[in-house]
């Protein structure tokens, strides 16, 4: 057997490769849960800002 699928064999019965998965596929979860928090966050600030602007210049500021 050559050394590349004597380390497959390993990865597969080993625990290690299915839990380097998981925490992987929860990382996913997590990025994708913070990205989509931080751009609802960063449009209604967005909006905010565009109103407090329009509201000044309104005013002669």
């Amino acid at each position: 057997m050559s050394r590349v699928l004597r380390h497959v064999k390993t990865f597969l019965v080993e625990e290690d490769g299915p839990t380097a998965v998981e925490y992987a596929v929860m990382l996913a979860a997590i990025l994708m849960g913070v990205i989509a928090t931080i751009g609802s966050v960063g449009a209604a600030s967005g909006g905010l800002w565009g109103r407090s602007n329009t509201e000044l210049q309104a005013h002669g500021f």
